[in-house]
C-alpha cells in the first residue's frame, strides 16, 4: 500500500492529500493480525484476508475473514485511520449490517470533511467529533449510517442527495459519479479510469473500467501483453496520462469483456485469456460458442444498460468525475495533478463514436442496437 502513496493511487482524507506516513501503520494486515487466507472452492487463488484483533470495545470476529485492499483503503486511508483493528471492526460492521465498505469509507470521508468545514457540527452527527484520522469516530458512523440515525439516515442515501441537503461547496468534494464513491484507484493518475468512471452505467467502478497500469503483465518471459486485451489487438503499454483515441479503444475493449465476465459471473482475479474463457464455457455449457460472441455479450449489456439509464433520465452531463478530480492533491505524486476537463470531455465524445452512439449526445443509435441483436430497445432512447 505504500507503493500507492508514492504514486498517487491510493486516496488520503478523501482524496485531497497526497501524504500520508501514517500507512505504515495500516499495511502488512496479515503480518500483525493476520491468521490466514481463505477462497473460493477449488479457486487457487485464495484472495480473502483472515483476521482476528481486540482493541478496547472492538472485537474482530475472524468469522467475518477481513479487510482486503478496497476495504483498507475507505475505511483506512481515505479517512486518515491507519489502526488495522478498527478498519478490521468497521469492516465486519459493514458485513453484519450488509453495507457496501467502499461506499461506506467514502461516505463518511466526505463527512469528516464536511465536519472540519464547519458544514456539518456534532449536533448533526449525534455528539462525534467526526473528523480525519479518528478511529472512533469511524467506527461509530459505520453504526450510525447502519442504524440511520442523526446524519447517518441522511448519508446512507448516498453522497449527492447528502450534499444537496448539507449545501455549500459540499458537492464539490462528494467523490462519486452517479452517485457511485469512487474506488480505492486514482482517475488523475490512471486515465482510463477516469473514461472508465465517468461513463460507467454504475457509476465510478473499477472492476470493469481500465487500470492502465496493467496494460502489460509479469510472466516468466518479462513484461507481456495482458493477455485478455492481447487477444483484441492492445498489444503495447500507452502513457498513464493519456486520454487519446488509443486509450479509449483499449478502455472499450476492456470493458466489454470485464461485463462480459460478470454476466458469465466469473471472478477477473485469476487472469483468464479469451481463449480460455471460451474453452470453459464450451465445457461447462455444451455451447459451441467464440470470443467473439462472449464479447459481443458484454457489448449488448454495455448498450442496455446505457438505455435504460438514459430512458431514466441520465444524460451527458452525468458522464463526468467529481469537481476535485480535475484539480491535484495537497502534496504527494499528484501535487500536479487533475485531469484536463476538455480533454476528457473529448475523451468521452470518442468513446461515444466508438461505441456506435450519437458522437454528442451518448444515445445508442437503432443500427448499433440492430446490429447486437436489441433492435427493440432503441423506442427507450430520448427522442
Amino acid at each position: 500500500m505504500e507503493d500507492g502513496v508514492l504514486s498517487g493511487n491510493l486516496p488520503i482524507r478523501n482524496f485531497r492529500d497526497g501524504e500520508w506516513p501514517e500507512i505504515k501503520d495500516l499495511e502488512y494486515i496479515c503480518d500483525r493480525i493476520g491468521i490466514g487466507m481463505e477462497g473460493c472452492w477449488g479457486c487457487a487463488v485464495r484472495c480473502k484476508k483472515v483476521v482476528a484483533g481486540e482493541r478496547e470495545n472492538m472485537v474482530v470476529d475472524s468469522d467475518y475473514g477481513g479487510p482486503e485492499y478496497e476495504t483498507l483503503g475507505a475505511l483506512g486511508s481515505t479517512c486518515g485511520v491507519s489502526d488495522q483493528v478498527a478498519v478490521s471492526y468497521a469492516n465486519q460492521l459493514c458485513n453484519a449490517y450488509s453495507l457496501d465498505t467502499i461506499a461506506t469509507g467514502v461516505t463518511i470521508a466526505f463527512a469528516m470533511e464536511c465536519f472540519e468545514r464547519g458544514l456539518i457540527t456534532a449536533e448533526d452527527t449525534g455528539g462525534i467529533e467526526l473528523r480525519f484520522n479518528d478511529p472512533d469516530a469511524m467506527v461509530a458512523m459505520v453504526e450510525k449510517i447502519a442504524r440511520r440515525e442523526d446524519i447517518g439516515d441522511l448519508l446512507a442515501e448516498g453522497m449527492v442527495p447528502a450534499a444537496e441537503k448539507i449545501g455549500g461547496d459540499s458537492i464539490h468534494f462528494a467523490m462519486q459519479v452517479k452517485n457511485q464513491p469512487l474506488p480505492m484507484h486514482e482517475p488523475r493518475l490512471k486515465r482510463g479510469l477516469a473514461i472508465g468512471y465517468s461513463v460507467s452505467p454504475t457509476g465510478a467502478d473499477h472492476c470493469h473500467s481500465l487500470h492502465d497500469t496493467g496494460l502489460v503483465v509479469a510472466d516468466e518471459n518479462g513484461f507481456v501483453p495482458n493477455p485478455r486485451l492481447r487477444g483484441m489487438g492492445i498489444m503495447e503499454p500507452m502513457p498513464l496520462e493519456s486520454l487519446g483515441p488509443d486509450k479509449v479503444r483499449a478502455t472499450i475493449y476492456n470493458s466489454m469483456a470485464s461485463i462480459m465476465l460478470n454476466c458469465l459471473t466469473m471472478c477477473s482475479m485469476p487472469g483468464w485469456s479469451l481463449e480460455e474463457l471460451s474453452d470453459m464455457v464450451r465445457a461447462a455449457t455444451g455451447w459451441d460458442v467464440t470470443d467473439y460472441e462472449l464479447l459481443r455479450v458484454g457489448e449488448r449489456a454495455m448498450n442496455l444498460a446505457r438505455t435504460f439509464n438514459m430512458r431514466e433520465g441520465l444524460t451527458v452531463d452525468d458522464d463526468q468525475l467529481p469537481e476535485r478530480s480535475y484539480g491535484p492533491t495537497v502534496g504527494g505524486a499528484l501535487e500536479d495533478g487533475g485531469i484536463d476537463r476538455e480533454e476528457l470531455r473529448e475523451a468521452m465524445h470518442t468513446y461515444y463514436g466508438m461505441m456506435g452512439w450519437e458522437r454528442e449526445t451518448g444515445v445508442p443509435t437503432r443500427e448499433k442496437l440492430e446490429e447486437l441483436g436489441v433492435g427493440w430497445a432503441f423506442e427507450h432512447t430520448p427522442k
